[in-house]
């Protein structure tokens, strides 16, 4: 066998685990049916933020985790496409946000002045925010510089994948729902609208419920400022909506009146591989090769994606052995 290791899927989080792979070593390969600018990736916000994503516990430490990794690739925010920025998430407290928030470095309550108009409270924090395209490049470069390959072609099993490597990664996201049979994973639709920016240089989101479809949140980005969103369960179409755009603007414009009239440069839908809980677990395929579930991750693949991927690359690498 040429690999060592086949990692399905070119998203965030099989880049991620594929760059970690061969960093260790190993000899990897990804098999994608689309490029890494055509996958949900590369149209997110890429706000680190844990968003709708669960165990709880375990997303927190996969969330921690990756968080000193992206603080760390900020200090190359030219080559990498991460930057810190400040901002806020109104509706919220630290302690509402539980015992992960705590140990964010610099993140804290809002005072009265800093609260945005419109909330009773909010949280303030600098946080990585990611150019997916250019973080999505960097990983393919250091996935390269690494030895590994990335190869087009459709995965019609992952009993396919296991007859070309010992061991197989699944970070499939939607399509694990039939490369796993797996009946829990549904699509989250996002709609966001890219206009230019009229002077906003920090982020901005707003809590809401879990069930909600509609969203808010403002990332200064350096091709524009994203203006979001939905979160439609269930929903496949990535056809924009004219209606969504105008209402989702409206809702920003509300935090920042200087929206009123911006250009729009940009719509985009991606569709968000969710699950009840993120699938991370072993097994084996029927002729025998290793297999590593990595994906659910709904809208917090960023924000997990290092640390989801360092728990996958441990399962492989021992089981595997």
């Amino acid at each position: 066998m040429a690999s060592d290791v086949i990692v399905v899927g070119s998203g965030v989080i099989g880049l991620t685990t594929a760059v970690l792979l061969a960093e260790r070593g190993a000899r990897v390969e990804v098999w994608t049916r689309e490029t890494a600018a055509q996958t949900t990736s590369a149209v997110a916000g890429g706000l680190w933020w844990p968003y709708r994503i669960e165990p709880a516990d375990a997303v927190a430490e996969w969330s921690l985790a990756t968080l000193a990794v992206l603080t760390e690739l900020a200090r190359r925010p030219e080559e990498t496409g991460i930057r810190l920025v400040d901002g806020a998430e109104a509706g919220t407290s630290v302690r509402e946000l539980g015992a992960w928030a705590r140990r964010v470095p610099g993140l804290r309550d809002a005072a009265p002045k800093e609260t945005p108009r419109g909330w009773d409270r909010a949280v303030r924090a600098r946080l990585p925010l990611a150019d997916m395209p250019v973080f999505l490049g960097h990983l393919q470069r250091r996935l390269g510089a690494a030895g590994g390959t990335v190869t087009l072609r459709p995965v019609n099993s992952l009993a396919d994948a296991g007859r070309a490597a010992p061991v197989v990664v699944n970070c499939s996201g939607l399509g694990a729902g039939h490369l796993a049979a797996d009946p829990h994973v549904h699509p989250v639709q996002g709609q966001l609208v890219v206009v230019e920016n009229p002077g906003v240089t920090e982020w901005f989101a707003a809590a809401a419920d879990d069930r909600a479809a509609d969203t808010l949140y403002v990332l200064p980005q350096p091709y524009g400022l994203v203006l979001g969103g939905t979160a439609r369960a269930h929903v496949w179409d990535r056809t924009p909506s004219p209606a969504v755009a105008q209402a989702l603007i409206a809702r920003c414009a509300r935090v920042h009146p200087g929206l009123t009239g911006s250009r729009v440069l940009a719509h985009r839908v991606g569709l968000r591989p969710a699950r009840h809980r993120v699938r991370l677990e072993a097994g084996r395929l029927p002729g025998g090769a290793l297999l590593v579930h990595n994906y659910g991750h709904g809208g917090a693949g960023v924000t997990v994606s290092w640390g989801c991927a360092r728990e996958a690359v441990a399962l492989a690498l021992t089981e595997g052995a």
